[in-house]
């Protein structure tokens, strides 16, 4: 089993970037933390940091017929992307869409996602472990 693990713009900068919202652990923490969650299910994983969209896309398109799934963070582009929406639409793998911070609780401009409405499940609220929850959930969904 292949996952690509992506994650959106300023997702470099955890540590640094609001604390109090993201945390204080940084982005070689996360993913450490989902390189060692798959390696403990036997999954194969590569992992993509973007601040730019197209890139996102393209990491999108480049999936396709190489990895079984995808965990994704749009991060700002969650909210603004329907090029992500279409990429995930376009490759047909099954997705599943994480934030750190409960999005839900912000401000009103973060109520829509437009990634989401092609994932099969959204965990957001849960810090890093919204990750490891994302990674167990796709290994079972793709093993039924």
């Amino acid at each position: 089993m292949k996952f690509l693990v992506i994650n959106g713009p300023n997702l470099n900068l955890l540590g640094l970037r609001e604390p109090d919202i993201y945390g204080k652990q940084d982005y070689a923490a996360l993913c450490d933390l989902v390189r060692q969650t798959c390696a403990a299910e036997g999954i194969e994983v590569a992992l993509f940091q973007s601040n730019h969209e197209g890139a996102i896309v393209d990491a999108i398109q480049g999936a396709y017929g190489k990895m079984d799934g995808i965990v994704i963070n749009p991060a700002a582009y969650t909210h603004t992307s329907i090029a992500i929406l279409d990429a995930l639409k376009a490759v047909g793998l099954p997705a599943v869409e994480v934030h750190i911070s409960d999005v839900s609780q912000r401000e009103d401009f973060r109520q829509v996602s437009y990634a989401g409405r092609a994932c099969i499940k959204t965990y957001m609220g849960l810090g890093f472990e919204g990750y490891r929850q994302a990674i167990l959930y796709l290994k079972d969904y793709l093993a039924k």
